[in-house]
């Protein structure tokens, strides 16, 4: 299983390196211009080593003026050459790019349109007639409470309602659904969730055979918090109210410029569950003690939920329908509520 979420890991990756990792025919050119600049100070600034050990040479009496002359017209010769060379290399590749660019195979940079991005067997890039993409892109981060649903109820629960918290950031592309209607949206992507609970009553997290079981500590603990971290594959339907404006005769369909909200779920996996306490020993040194293990915590993870809010700004929910702990009598389910900022 962690060798699965690992594999989601990496599509993460993949996707991030898909959607802004393209380049442009302005930034190719501007790096090959970069790279001459750089080859002209580096071969400059050897010629000057070179001529100053001359000239140390010369003051030595080690060589008459006139081999230090011929010296340094030998090494100008040199570096002049070698500049030649390095820069019909970059001039190669120039005219390469220049004739990617007359075929049609480099686009322009075009500000009006979203960053897009292929995948095996699917193709996200669904555009108008007039070129305007379908499908945008965001950055995903969201933080707030977090707490456990114990027999339906949150209430009297054994965990800090402040103390305990939540946060989760990743990817997501957001897909008009509708040609010409600009209300409905499909809206997926891959993220990282981090979920933590501070247990009450001076408490942590004991692993007893196959169940997991909150136990009083004989020490007094300044901090209990335990720690899931998940990668999941959340997908919303998203209602969004932006509208559509017309410019140059172009139908232009906005999003996360109005009010819109969202309705899904989740699926993933559990990467890590770690537990750490603070203490203070019986000499009186701070004690930070981590635990990675087990705990019996469930490896798949699957949940439902929704955001309201305006723009780039939401108010979240989320709750998973799959028990935090496999084997426990009495099942807890996570619960978070925050704040979730989509930034496009």
């Amino acid at each position: 299983m962690r060798n699965f979420t690992l594999y989601l890991a990496g599509i993460l990756i993949l996707f991030l390196t898909q959607v802004y990792g393209q380049e442009t025919f302005e930034s190719r050119a501007k790096s090959i211009a970069i790279k001459i600049e750089s080859i002209t100070k580096e071969e400059k600034v050897a010629l000057k080593d070179e001529v100053e050990s001359v000239n140390v040479d010369l003051e030595k009496n080690l060589i008459t003026k006139e081999q230090a002359d011929e010296k340094k017209a030998k090494f100008a010769e040199i570096r002049a050459k070698n500049i030649e060379t390095r820069v019909a290399e970059m001039q190669v590749e120039l005219n390469t790019l220049v004739q990617e660019k007359v075929d049609g195979k480099i686009k322009e940079e075009d500000s009006t349109r979203r960053y897009s991005f292929s995948f095996p067997n699917m193709k996200i890039r669904d555009k108008l007639k007039f070129g305007e993409s379908r499908t945008t892109s965001q950055f995903v981060f969201a933080f707030g409470i977090n707490n456990l649903v114990t027999n339906k109820a949150v209430a009297n629960s054994d965990y800090r309602y402040w103390g305990s918290h939540f946060y989760e950031w990743g990817v997501t592309w957001n897909t008009r659904i509708l040609k010409n209607n600009n209300l409905l949206h499909a809206k997926y992507g891959l993220s990282f969730m981090y979920n933590n609970l501070r247990p009450t009553e001076n408490r942590y997290f004991v692993e007893n055979g196959k169940y997991t079981n909150l136990e009083v500590s004989a020490t007094h603990l300044d901090d209990s918090r335990f720690r899931n971290v998940y990668i999941v594959l959340p997908l919303h339907l998203e209602f969004d109210f932006s509208g559509k404006t017309q410019k140059d005769d172009k139908t232009i369909f906005r999003t996360h410029k109005s009010f819109r909200f969202g309705v899904g779920g989740y699926f993933g996996g559990n990467i890590k569950s770690k537990q750490i306490l603070c203490y203070e020993d019986e000499n009186g040194n701070n004690v930070r003690q981590k635990t990675k293990g087990d705990f019996n915590v469930n490896d798949f993870i699957y949940g439902t939920s929704a955001y309201i809010g305006y723009q780039a700004t939401s108010l979240y929910v989320k709750y998973d329908l799959s028990p935090l702990f496999r084997n426990n009598a009495i099942e807890q389910n996570n619960i978070s509520l925050g704040l979730r900022f989509d930034f496009n």
